[in-house]
């Protein structure tokens, strides 16, 4: 009776295993590298080309906004903020060409706070992240921007994808 019972247990043990390996490798996450984006590779997503997709950054990640073609695609309301980093227009809740940048200097308080929640409410929660901006992980010299993190950025797998 013990050596069924170690049998079973054998089997079942085995089984599991077998069933976990399967498991993990069909549902293994992306781990393709995140893309980085200067202003000019953007620029070309921009909604104007229709077999392109249409990629938007706010706050420095870029998302592929695609999905809402018929409010960033061309001629549509909002094709003013795509191609680019639109931080300080989502911020203003703005289409003005002067706010259309990622800089966010002199915001007030309720502006950051409504940018933190169109960021997270609708951007991370509706579009997929395709990449990251140049300016927010690189210094306007080119150097390493030292305060970005990457175990800290949506959608970072690992910390040296780059």
């Amino acid at each position: 009776m013990a050596t069924a019972r170690t049998r079973v247990f054998f089997l079942t043990s085995v089984l599991c295993a077998t069933l976990a390996q399967d498991f993990k490798l069909k549902y293994k996450p992306a781990t393709t590298p995140v893309r980085l984006f200067t202003e000019e590779e953007l620029k070309r997503y921009d909604g104007r080309q229709e077999k392109q997709p249409i990629y938007m950054a706010v706050k420095g990640v870029v998302f592929d906004v695609t999905k809402g073609k018929e409010f960033y695609g061309k001629d549509a309301p909002y094709n003013a903020l795509v191609g680019m980093d639109s931080t300080r227009a989502v911020a203003k809740m703005s289409l003005d060409p002067a706010d259309l940048t990622s800089d966010t200097t002199g915001l007030t308080e309720e502006q950051l706070k409504s940018l933190d929640s169109i960021f997270e409410g609708t951007y991370k929660s509706k579009y997929p992240i395709v990449g990251y901006t140049a300016s927010r992980i690189l210094k306007d010299d080119g150097s390493p921007n030292e305060d970005f993190k990457p175990e800290d950025q949506p959608l970072f797998q690992i910390k040296d994808e780059f």
